[in-house]
């Protein structure tokens, strides 16, 4: 059994600050969950402090070969999750007397040696290697970038040429690039199979959740300073750890990288043409983005499925088909996160694919319209359809997925073994689901068009609970369902996906305050939208008199002031009434509970694979601060009269 999750680099021990007005709204808005408590999760804290290197070699030596003595006393069944490295790593720590400072430092050493001998069974051309460009010499570097990191012009003024050349010599993928979004990418399609880096451990902090959780085998040195500038690194364990020799093996630790590859699988070409093959466009789906000019050159009955196929094969993380395609095998056993993952993929039933492959047509029709509903330029890094084609074509299009979608569900093969009675109960959860989201979409739309900005944090609860929980819970329940009996699951299940939902919508609405360059979204683009968002509700329950006035002014008065005053004065506002530390601790609040349901599940497979959906749905942002320009030293006539 998966012991209970604690706390996390990125958390700390109970503060005595209270949250107790967040607490309030988390109980309110989930009522439904008949009472249920939890005790809180730790408030999250900044975790710069804990990102020290040891200062000499000698004690790195020292360190990493007790890390290796720890790692091989680990079970290696599952995969390590970063709560359970840390209390690793702090427990040696503390009896080693050494600060606190070195914990981030140590959960690497620690992953690595836990994934040394699984790593050294992947065949070298079936490895990453993973450079930082602050490797590089920062002043007079030829290098060039493309979109996939830096190409070395081997010039020799730096150590990257001497590690790519051991590595290409060897027969790795070899990339100069940070981030592991990029990485999941060349894993999930297919190209490698194991990972061994150089980075500062800002970014592997970051790293650990998105390629460990999944069970993808990798390995790190850390950067000596997370400067970004001219840094260095122990060499020499550079050297070593891309000399891992190989060694074949039985694949021990569970991983769900078939998984991963499967649902992102279902949207190329020829699982699309096998799985929903198109009826009035035989044309292959091509690379480059559907045009205006390119669609004229087709019939013109066929002009909307082509669109809509191209749309539904472009960008996403395939992360509802993922969830359906795992429920599924989580309930039969397990064996596509097993060694023999690779078959067992291949044998999940044509029902299940198209199923899972249902999921993500819904979900891509309410992209569709919802880039009208709010204008929105971009999706996926590309003008969104409403901006190549036009409005009516545009609702077309998602109504055409959306038919799309039943009818995946509705077919049927020779051979397949999914029950009638098991089709209907999926159908049911889907169709309830569609309507539950555009519940919560049609109250978000009436709200923008209200006169009042007025806004409870608990109506903005209950609108994430309806926009984005039905999703996950559709996901979830059909996978189960396909698999056999799934009545006793399907109260625990909305319950999680519920709490899962909300959580990650808080989450997504702090992440606006970033910006998002993948779909070409300026930050705070939710609140100069008027959209309502749970930080908008919590800043207006919080500042009073002439803050609040001016926060309403900012959205009902957009042209007195220029962009980049109003996200400043938005930004100041908002850190003044405290909403993004309010926010987080909802986050906390609903991520305890969805671990809470997730604890009481049976079987352990599926519990594993909720607890990989919290540790991987709901990343943290990073929070954003204040604009240093004071408000008041900002122009008057910039400011409304309140």
């Amino acid at each position: 059994m998966i012991p209970p999750k604690e706390s996390g680099l990125s958390t700390a021990t109970t503060s005595n600050k209270t949250a107790t007005s967040a607490e309030n709204h988390a109980e309110n808005s989930d009522a439904a969950n008949n009472g249920a408590e939890s005790a809180s999760r730790p408030t999250r804290r900044k975790t710069s402090h804990l990102k020290d290197v040891p200062p000499t070699l000698e004690l790195r030596e020292s360190l990493r070969s007790r890390c290796a003595e720890v790692a091989n006393r680990i079970d290696r069944s599952v995969p390590l999750t970063k709560d359970q490295m840390e209390q690793i790593a702090r427990r040696f720590l503390e009896e080693a007397d050494l600060p606190e400072g070195y914990l981030g430092w140590m959960m690497v050493m620690i992953s690595s040696e836990f994934w040394k001998d699984q790593l050294a069974s992947v065949p070298p051309e079936r490895r990453l290697f993973l450079l930082p460009h602050c490797l590089k010499h920062a002043e007079g570097c030829p290098a060039e970038y493309d979109q996939f990191g830096m190409n070395c012009k081997e010039c020799g003024a730096c150590s990257i040429a001497d590690f790519r050349s051991i590595a290409e010599e060897m027969g790795y993928r070899v990339l100069v690039a940070e981030g592991s979004p990029v990485v999941l990418k060349i894993i999930i399609g297919g190209y490698v199979d194991a990972v061994v880096g150089v980075a500062c451990l800002n970014v592997l902090e970051k790293a650990i959740d998105k390629v460990l959780l999944a069970g993808i085998p990798c390995m790190a040195v850390p950067l000596l300073s997370s400067d970004c500038r001219n840094t260095k690194v122990d060499e020499s364990w550079v050297e070593q750890m891309i000399r891992t020799p190989y060694v074949p093996a039985t694949q021990q630790t569970k991983s769900y990288v078939h998984l991963m590859r499967a649902a992102s699988e279902l949207f190329s070409p020829d699982a699309m043409n096998d799985l929903a093959p198109r009826v009035r466009d035989q044309s292959p789906l091509g690379t480059n983005a559907v045009t205006p000019d390119s669609i004229a050159k087709l019939d013109t009955i066929a002009a909307t499925e082509h669109i809509a196929y191209d749309f539904l094969a472009r960008g996403g993380k395939h992360s509802r088909p993922f969830i359906t395609l795992a429920a599924y095998d989580a309930m039969i056993g397990g064996d596509c996160t097993s060694e023999k993952g690779a078959e067992a993929v291949d044998a999940l039933p044509v029902t299940v694919r198209r199923a899972a492959m249902s999921i993500e047509t819904f979900h891509k029709a309410s992209l569709v319209h919802d880039d009208i509903e709010d204008d929105d330029a971009f999706r996926y890094g590309q003008p969104a359809v409403h901006q190549r084609f036009g409005l009516p074509t545009a609702i077309n299009v998602g109504d055409y997925l959306i038919g799309l979608g039943y009818r995946l569900l509705s077919r049927r093969d020779a051979d397949d073994s999914i029950s009638t009675e098991a089709r209907v109960d999926v159908l049911d959860a889907l169709a309830t689901a569609h309507t539950r989201l555009a519940e919560g979409q049609g109250a978000e739309l009436l709200w923008r068009d209200s006169k009042s900005r007025q806004l409870s944090p608990l109506d903005a609860l209950k609108v994430y609970a309806l926009k984005t929980s039905p999703a996950f819970e559709a996901a979830l329940y059909s996978g189960i369902r396909l698999a056999g009996d799934a009545e006793a699951y399907r109260k625990p299940i909305r319950d999680f996906s519920r709490n899962l939902g909300v959580a990650f919508q808080i989450l997504n609405d702090i992440g606006d305050w970033t910006g998002d360059e993948n779909n070409k979204l300026a930050a705070g683009g939710d609140l100069f939208g008027g959209r309502p968002t749970i930080l908008w509700a919590l800043a207006l329950e919080s500042l009073q008199g002439d803050e609040r006035e001016l926060l309403i002014n900012l959205v009902e008065n957009p042209d007195a002031y220029s962009d980049s005053e109003r996200l400043a004065i938005a930004t100041r506002l908002y850190h003044s009434a405290g909403v993004f530390d309010t926010a987080m601790q909802l986050v906390d609040k609903h991520q305890a509970r969805a671990e809470m349901i997730a604890d009481e599940l049976e079987p352990e497979s599926l519990r594993r694979l909720l607890y990989f959906l919290v540790d991987t749905v709901l990343e943290r942002p990073e929070v954003p601060t204040p604009n240093v320009v004071a408000l008041s030293s900002l122009p008057v006539n910039s400011l409304p009269v309140v």
